[in-house]
């Protein structure tokens, strides 16, 4: 079992930034990527950025260039550095860690980005 716990979401205005933290505790060793994914209202699910255990990142086309992912293996926590924030990145964001057939969620947090 793996726990994830978020933190950093907040309300900010057009332009400014946040950066969402996920600690992750448990079997980490079984964790082959980890991820933040975001949930609109009246939206499915989607997939914002990943970071697999060699470092490869991924981004949705709509956050790259304004959105980075990083990790701290030392503290087991996952970064989610959102800069040039738009209106349109108001959602529920989700950590996840991919553990093979096994998938992990954590609680969510709540970004509004205001205009």
């Amino acid at each position: 079992q793996v726990q994830l716990v978020e933190s950093g979401g907040g309300l900010v205005q057009a332009g400014g930034s946040l950066r969402l933290s996920c600690a992750a505790s448990g079997s980490i060793f079984s964790v082959n990527a980890m991820g933040w994914y975001r949930q609109a209202a009246g939206k499915q699910r989607e997939l914002v950025a990943r970071i697999t255990r060699g470092g490869n990142t991924n981004y949705a086309e709509s956050v790259k260039g304004r959105f980075t992912i990083s990790r701290d293996n030392a503290q087991n926590t996952v970064y989610l550095q959102m800069n040039s924030l738009k209106p349109e990145d108001t959602a529920v964001y989700y950590c996840n860690a991919d553990a093979g057939s096994d998938r992990y969620w954590g609680q969510g947090t709540q970004v509004t980005v205001s205009s």
